[in-house]
């Protein structure tokens, strides 16, 4: 398993054992932040985040208990638990204390604290608690980051394609998993290029260490500099705290950065430095950051023209294209679209409640002849409503509709027909369900017996109200 680090501020008034003990921790490969002012320790918390505070009680500014008071009071959202409020990068806690004031430190376990150490202890048993303490922080970390993503849809199938070019495709990604070079990955929209980059993480030695995402189109490019490599309290209007970049949660695992052609110059300039030195400064920020992680780019766009033409730099892509992975459309190999069907048909009867035994043969022919512009992205959405349309346990020509087809001779599917009532079947379904579920959408789609983000779909497809 990868060694686990963390970033650590440590606060005792006595040298002597400020500088020991952060002597051993960085032995022990942690970033160490020493201080023997309560003051600034405080002021330290307020200007970056750290993955754990460790703190001596006895101080002449400062307890150490008044700074964990101030400190959970200043990120707590008044339930009093590490974790919970408006700063998702509170530190976890660990006070230093004599015996004397062992109260102390039970009251700061109460206020949230992870642990705490009675004086004198051995360098072993601060070692213990610290890699405990990062274990739960990293746990917390990767929780945040999963309520995040609850609502986003995941195919947790794999790389379905019995075709030559995805077995070469799922044969490069092996490869590749078992190191940590960087990889490129590109094709059309809706290839799977994301599903590609799961697997590689997935087969690596990272494989217990996050997967972050980011989608560099989907995020304005004035945010997507403090979204990438965070930012400290006061870098710009409204950073009212701290706030760890990507890169910085994805450190010891991968980072994904999808629709990577969509950068700014500028920020192709900051990436670089990231793929050479491995470190980066958070916005506003004077210090450095190291991070150890495996970079996966994917876009839809050819970067070799955009290098041409100056909108990509040519040392980024070098950088970025040290293991290609080309994923072809749909239309290039027809062999994988019956394993697909079958696999978004028991999905999405699942899904549906519905009783979906196979589809007609000659709609799935039909079905091969189709060029999929939106390749799988496109064929799953077909599926799903076909699904959704049919009412019996046999998928027919009469439940397929192709959104965005502008012919059936332009589809190139010479016997599926394309009919003009099924989207006034499709409304007058969604609106009966509407009137009987009093308007309330998850009701109407309890109704319908589909998913509300299927209900949400046909809604916005047909300006429903």
């Amino acid at each position: 398993m990868p060694k686990l680090r963390g970033s650590i501020l440590l606060v005792d008034d006595e040298e002597k054992i400020l500088k020991a003990l952060g002597r051993a921790l960085r032995e022990a490969g942690h970033e160490v932040v020493e201080t023997a002012s309560a003051r600034q320790a405080q002021k330290l918390l307020g200007e970056r985040t750290f993955d754990l505070f460790i703190v001596d009680n006895v101080m002449p500014e400062k307890s150490g208990l008044e700074l964990i008071r101030e400190y959970v009071g200043s990120t707590s959202d008044g339930r009093g638990a590490v974790g919970l409020g408006p700063s998702e990068d509170r530190a976890q806690i660990v006070m230093m204390t004599a015996h004397a004031t062992v109260e102390s430190a039970i009251e700061a376990m109460k206020l949230g604290a992870f642990d705490y150490l009675q004086k004198p202890f051995e360098i072993d048993e601060l070692l213990v608690v610290v890699r405990r303490a990062l274990d739960l922080q990293r746990l917390r970390t990767e929780y945040r980051y999963l309520l995040s993503e609850r609502d986003e849809q995941f195919d947790h199938y794999g790389i379905i394609g019995a075709s030559r070019a995805m077995g070469e495709v799922i044969q490069r990604a092996e490869l590749v998993a078992e190191t940590k070079s960087t990889v490129l990955i590109t094709g059309e929209t809706g290839t799977g290029k994301e599903l590609v980059a799961r697997a590689i993480h997935d087969r690596s030695a990272q494989r217990d260490m996050p997967l972050i995402k980011v989608n560099c189109a989907a995020i304005p490019e004035t945010l997507l500099e403090s979204e990438l490599f965070g930012h400290v309290r006061g870098a710009f209007t409204g950073a009212v705290g701290t706030k760890k970049g990507k890169f910085a949660l994805a450190d010891g695992g991968t980072i994904f950065l999808d629709e990577i052609g969509t950068m700014s110059l500028t920020l192709q300039s900051k990436l670089l430095r990231v793929l050479q030195e491995r470190e980066f400064e958070p916005l506003g920020a004077e210090r450095t950051e190291r991070v150890d992680l495996r970079v996966i780019a994917a876009t839809n766009r050819d970067l070799r023209q955009m290098v041409s033409d100056g909108k990509f730099q040519e040392d980024l892509f070098y950088r970025l294209n040290v293991i290609p992975i080309a994923i072809p459309p749909l239309r290039e190999r027809r062999e994988d679209i019956p394993p697909l069907v079958e696999h978004f048909l028991r999905k999405h009867a699942q899904r549906t409640g519905r009783r979906i035994e196979r589809i007609d043969e000659g709609v799935l022919a039909d079905l091969q002849q189709y060029d999929w512009p939106g390749n799988v992205r496109e064929l799953e959405n077909t599926i799903e409503r076909a699904v959704v349309l049919t009412p019996g346990p046999v998928v027919t020509s009469r439940a397929i509709s192709i959104v965005g087809a502008a012919s059936p001779q332009a589809t190139g599917l010479p016997s599926l027909k394309l009919r003009q009532n099924i989207e006034w079947v499709e409304r007058e379904t969604i609106r009966r369900a509407l009137e009987n579920a009093g308007g309330v959408k998850k009701d109407a789609a309890e109704l319908m017996g589909i998913s509300q983000r299927a209900l949400s779909y046909y809604l916005a497809k047909y300006r429903i109200d």
